[in-house]
């Protein structure tokens, strides 16, 4: 029961992610948007590998995969911009 509802929350994540991008009330560059595009991934992959349906958890694992290297990006990124302090000011 526990995954039924894992691999329903998961759809609904991507969903709403995807809806509020095409909304433009979220950005596609943003943290949250992957963010929401990895759980909903990690969710439905788990969901897809407990009914043994392979080619869907590749899938999820590829959309996985894609949303870390996008975080990974964002992050690497946001601290190179950022200015650095002098500690001794």
């Amino acid at each position: 029961m526990a995954m039924e509802v894992f691999g329903w929350f998961g759809g609904l994540t991507l969903i709403y992610a995807y809806a509020m991008v095409s909304l433009g009330k979220m950005s596609a560059r943003g943290a949250l948007f992957q963010s929401l595009n990895l759980v909903g991934g990690v969710l439905l992959a788990a969901n897809a590998a407990w009914h043994h349906a392979w080619p869907s958890v590749g899938v999820n694992l590829i959309w996985i995969g894609i949303g870390v290297y996008a975080l990974i990006r964002l992050w690497f990124f946001q601290n190179r911009t950022s200015p650095v302090l002098d500690s001794e000011s």
